[in-house]
């Protein structure tokens, strides 16, 4: 009998896939032979010596110690593909309130009381925002989620610039021939409308967005990350945000720094 540690909700959605013969899933083992999670930091975790594997349901491994791992003989395993379907479908959500300011007509209109109608056609153009169609989307990353988001992104109408500096065959071939795959990263950086992140987080790609990168930008760029948090460096974000070269932020990475900024 195996004991499976279970961390962010994963016991009720790893117990399908285990036999009860076998395994036993439960958040509360103390010292088990695996973990099961997503997004939990594990960097101060101590190892026990029964521990063979951690599996994480997602691409990235920046939360688990990889290095600590490999000296205590422990398999890592990730799930690569398994939500890009999903993560694509929110960025695409994300381009779209990145130019249409739709939360901020929400709340407007929930503090209508009477002649809603008539303030609604009055006040609605305070909410207006440029079409995507037609504007250039920069894609860092052109995995499974970037070259899904820029065959989208296509379809939508919009100019569609990547890059990657480890973009595989499988990847390349499975991108519309329109996308513009380029060589340098700074490219994209000055011809995008929009840039959207999807890049593991690593010594070679943590802090990517920052003063020195913003800056090759175009005034009023907007900027989205489904990635990871660490790939934007919040202190330079919030002052490009406060003077307006940086147009929107969209995120699903919430942070204390630049949550109540404007826009």
């Amino acid at each position: 009998m195996y004991n499976i540690k279970t961390i962010d909700n994963m016991k009720n959605a790893g117990a399908k896939h285990f036999s009860t013969k076998k395994y036993i899933l439960d958040d509360n083992i103390e010292n088990p032979d695996a973990i099961l999670l997503r997004s939990t930091p594990l960097h101060n975790m101590t190892f026990n010596n029964k521990l063979i594997a951690i599996a994480r349901s997602g691409v990235g491994v920046n939360n688990i110690p990889i290095k600590e791992c490999t000296k205590h003989g422990v398999c890592v395993f990730n799930t690569p593909g398994a939500n890009s379907n999903a993560v694509k479908e929110l960025t695409i959500c994300g381009l779209i309130l990145a130019s249409r300011k739709i939360i901020e007509s929400i709340d407007w209109t929930k503090t209508l009381n009477s002649d809603i109608e008539s303030l609604v056609e009055a006040g609605k153009n305070q909410f207006v925002g440029p079409e995507i169609s037609g504007k250039t989307l920069g894609i860092i990353g052109l995995g499974n989620i970037g070259g899904k988001v820029a065959n989208i992104a296509v379809s939508l109408g919009m100019n569609v610039i990547g890059y990657d500096p480890y973009l595989s065959v499988n990847s390349a071939l499975s991108l519309k021939p329109m996308v513009k795959v380029l060589h340098d990263i700074n490219e994209v950086y000055s011809k995008s409308d929009y840039i959207s992140l999807h890049a593991p987080c690593n010594e070679e790609t943590k802090n990517y967005i920052n003063s020195s990168s913003i800056s090759k930008m175009k005034d009023g760029v907007k900027i989205l990350n489904f990635a990871r948090g660490e790939l934007v460096n919040y202190s330079d974000l919030k002052k490009a945000l406060l003077d307006g070269k940086v147009n929107r932020f969209i995120t699903d990475f919430p942070n204390e720094e630049i949550l109540h900024e404007k826009n």
